[in-house]
């Protein structure tokens, strides 16, 4: 279960700012490329207002956020997958992460120098997803080649994997070599199994954040029209904020403070909020819930996991010695008020190892080791 998130795209765009108000924890922001050289990593928490929800019907010592990974990955150029800028190196650490976070730049600024001196949307995303295609075409053409010695393995299991695995690979070299990403290939589980180990980045889902100016938030301007545009033909998805708001925002000290702050500017909540929840999205994450005295946490579970694997996020003990879970979702927790009325009504489930965990699902473990 992968839970980070990468921040990519061209030098300044905005992406170190977003990372910096995203975990309130100052990345190197400057006005040239490459400041961030080592990725930046930040453990944000999920926005959930269940959770503080549950905790007006059971009152705890503690509350615990589920959360995610984000990491400020250095500005890409044009050249990277060939070693410009400092190419490789941040290459690697992209394929490290579960799914891309794109920033985008649409907004003018000429104190804030573009790379390549004008602000085009559609431009800048093809330099990225041209770069990463090659740099997954470089990773697919060493496999294809390995792919001639294993055919001939003496070993039946490996030859015949090496042969079933040649026409995927051509697949994907036809795209990559197109600047496609692997994503767009239509390739089955069984084909995507077989490529699994290559790490492709180009196969990773992607969000493609609008960094936009404080003014624009209301009404999509020019440049993220052309995103959405772009992101609907991709298959991805889309999500506006302002960096420069964002970072205000998070220099207040108190929740009250912020939430009044975006009232005045006609927010709902924050952008950063949205773009957390879409990461935690793209990942295939959900949430369940522990709750008593001690403390009500949130919990991430990868979508489809069964009881016995939700237990063992908890500790590996709990999977080993599973015996059954008492369950009800946290949506029954608000109607009825207290487990106790749940009981009674019959919405306090016993479940077993086959039972498939829902998002917003209370649990009690119920084990022994």
């Amino acid at each position: 279960m992968q839970l980070n998130c990468g921040i990519v795209g061209l030098p300044n765009v905005g992406k170190s700012t977003i990372f910096s108000a995203l975990t309130s924890a100052p990345a190197e922001a400057a006005n040239y490329p490459f400041c961030t050289i080592e990725p930046n990593v930040g453990i944000v928490h999920i926005p959930d207002k269940r959770l503080a929800q549950i905790t007006q019907y059971i009152i705890p010592q503690k509350i615990i956020p589920a959360i995610v990974e984000f990491v400020d990955i250095a500005g890409l150029v044009k050249g990277a997958s060939k070693g410009e800028g400092l190419g490789n190196k941040f290459l690697g650490h992209i394929r490290q992460v579960g799914a891309i976070v794109h920033v985008v730049r649409c907004f003018e600024d000429d104190d804030v120098v573009h790379v390549d001196g004008r602000v085009d949307p559609e431009s800048d995303i093809e330099t990225i997803g041209i770069e990463l295609a090659f740099a997954d075409l470089e990773t697919v053409k060493k496999r294809q080649e390995n792919l001639v010695r294993l055919k001939k393995s003496n070993d039946k299991k490996i030859s015949e994997k090496a042969k079933a695995t040649a026409p995927v690979l051509t697949l994907l070299i036809q795209a990559l070599e197109e600047g496609i990403p692997a994503r767009q290939v239509n390739l089955d589980e069984r084909q995507k199994e077989m490529i699994a180990d290559l790490h492709l980045i180009t196969m990773k889902k992607q969000l493609y954040c609008c960094n936009v100016g404080e003014d624009e938030l209301e009404d999509d301007n020019g440049h993220v029209k052309k995103v959405r545009a772009f992101a609907e033909k991709d298959g991805s998805g889309v999500v506006v904020i302002s960096g420069k708001l964002e970072s205000e925002i998070s220099d207040l000290d108190s929740a009250e403070e912020k939430a009044e702050f975006l009232g005045a500017a006609g927010l709902e909540e924050s952008g950063l909020d949205k773009l957390i929840r879409k990461g935690y999205e793209m990942l295939g994450l959900n949430t369940y819930f522990t709750a008593g005295e001690k403390e009500v946490r949130a919990w991430t579970f990868p979508n489809g996991a069964k009881a016995p694997q939700a237990a063992g996020i908890i500790h590996t003990d709990f999977e080993r010695g599973f015996i059954r879970t008492e369950a009800y979702h946290c949506t029954d927790l608000f109607k009825y008020k207290t487990e106790q009325k749940l009981k009674e009504d019959g919405k306090l489930r016993v479940e077993g190892k086959e039972y498939v965990v829902a998002d917003g699902d209370v649990l009690h473990f119920r084990f022994n080791v």
